[in-house]
């Protein structure tokens, strides 16, 4: 019976079958130094809390920091006749990453999909 999968599809199938567990065998024995041990479920709880209440922790430091990165746009807009070329791309910049971001959100919030449906 021939397969209904795509032929490159069934290739990397039995690459990733044939070679996975040698890749994941190497890759664990290259990064043990990152390994929490004993290697429990209850040290993945635990560093899971650590993690989630540390970036919680750091929420007003990134909010001060944004605040002060606005302050210095509304500076730049108000003294136009200073602004140079670095100034400028400065401004355009933070514009720039401000709709990147957005975008990046979209495409997430979408499921990572660039059209909104989903195949």
């Amino acid at each position: 019976m021939a397969s209904k999968f795509p032929p490159k599809l069934v290739q990397a199938s039995n690459f990733l079958v044939k070679n996975g567990g040698t890749y994941y065998k190497q890759m664990v024995e290259q990064n043990k130094h990152h390994v929490q041990e004993p290697p429990t479920i209850e040290k993945c709880q635990t560093l899971a809390k650590q993690l989630f209440y540390t970036r919680l922790a750091s929420i007003p430091v990134r909010y001060e920091g944004f605040w002060k990165e606005v302050g210095y746009l509304k500076n730049a807009i108000k003294s136009k006749e200073e602004m140079n070329v670095e100034n400028a791309g400065l401004v355009a910049l933070f514009g720039v990453e401000c709709f990147a971001w957005f975008c990046g959100g979209e495409i997430i919030g979408r499921g990572f999909t660039f059209t909104g449906y989903y195949v």
